[in-house]
């Protein structure tokens, strides 16, 4: 085999909680994922000569994505085939679907599906938890882009409990026009005892329950704070959401993007045109939660 297709599929934290600041410098996380049917497409070729190489798949992917060795899918075969000695390099085009900068773990998604593409193009036989460990050097995230589905992320994120399906969800996501720095966010999240946790237990309760109702009343995220002093409209989104019917609302990640669960595809794309229409200063998106099995 010389050619493989890989999809790269963004996630959801349906609940996200840090528990503490490690001496490393890292925290403590405790997270609710969930994976989205949005997702990039990954073409990978691989080549007699060594080396590696990065393309856009189509002229109008987002400008902003760097397509060189600071490509998450770039790092990704680069450590690969400094692990594993096979001979020969990679091409990879990547088809972008995935915001970038929108707290989906787009360029993490895309380093696992570089290390499962690769791994099949060169029969290393490598096991997902092999592929787990390779793919933590890269970020926290990948481990469980590796995963998939819905799981606890516990530790720095990368210790997971896959966990039954959750109940299904449409969901529109909104991305302010207003960038976030991740490291901003850690760096001006207070935690004290007076801090407010999200209720992840519940939201694990309704999983195992599949309680739609009691999932959406769950949603939580303690990074939402830090987050509204860069990016006051994620509140407003937030509730404009709720109005057109949206279950639960909560952003994601280290944010900006905002999502509104939806028992409806229509109601789902209802709020996505009432944003286009309104002329928020914000892009929308419609997708699904996914289940691999």
């Amino acid at each position: 085999m010389n050619n493989i297709t890989m999809p790269a599929y963004a996630k959801l934290n349906l609940c996200l909680d840090v528990l503490n600041r490690r001496p490393d410098g890292y925290h403590t996380v405790r997270m609710l994922m969930q994976s989205l049917k949005m997702h990039d497409t990954l073409y990978l070729s691989r080549t007699e000569d060594s080396g590696i190489t990065v393309i856009p798949y189509a002229p109008e992917n987002d400008p902003s994505i760097p397509w060189d060795e600071r490509n998450l899918a770039y790092q990704a075969a680069n450590l690969f085939f400094q692990t594993y000695p096979v001979k020969g390099g990679v091409q990879i085009a990547i088809d972008k679907q995935i915001p970038a900068a929108a707290g989906l773990a787009g360029g993490s998604s895309d380093a696992a599906a570089t290390l499962k593409g690769l791994n099949a193009l060169f029969n290393t036989n490598c096991s997902l938890e092999e592929l787990q460990q390779l793919g933590l050097k890269l970020g926290a995230d990948v481990p469980y882009c590796l995963l998939l589905g819905t799981a606890l992320a516990e530790g720095i994120g990368e210790q997971l409990t896959p966990l039954p399906k959750a109940p299904h969800f449409y969901c529109t996501l909104i991305k302010p026009s207003t960038g976030i720095s991740t490291k901003y966010i850690y760096e001006h999240l207070e935690l004290s005892p007076d801090t407010s946790h999200p209720d992840t237990e519940a939201a694990l309760a309704a999983v195992t329950a599949q309680d739609r109702q009691m999932l959406a009343a769950s949603l939580g995220n303690i990074l939402e704070a830090p987050a509204l002093t860069l990016c006051p409209e994620i509140k407003k989104i937030k509730a404009d959401l709720i109005s057109l019917g949206a279950s639960g609302v909560l952003m994601t990640g280290s944010g900006p993007t905002v999502f509104g669960l939806f028992e409806t595809k229509e109601a789902s794309f209802h709020a996505a045109e009432y944003f286009c229409a309104h002329n928020y200063p914000t892009t929308s998106f419609v997708t699904e939660f996914y289940d691999p099995s």
